[in-house]
């Protein structure tokens, strides 16, 4: 998830999108999933998860 938020830098991305290139088209799990993955991954990255941000009704975005 890291890794596909840094290649796509910058860019806001939709939640679906995220979910299907992380787990695939085949992924059968709620959208909160991908929240608490993310919450995770922010704390994994102590201070330098504050720069994955929240794009209300959107998804989510690294950088600025």
């Amino acid at each position: 998830m890291l890794n596909y938020l840094m290649l796509n830098s910058g860019l806001a991305l939709d939640r679906d999108k995220i979910m299907e290139a992380v787990w695939g088209y085949d992924f059968v799990g709620e959208s909160r999933t991908l929240d608490i993955h993310i919450r995770s991954l922010r704390q994994k990255l102590g201070t330098a998860g504050n720069h994955i941000k929240t794009i209300r009704n959107i998804g989510y975005k690294l950088g600025e």
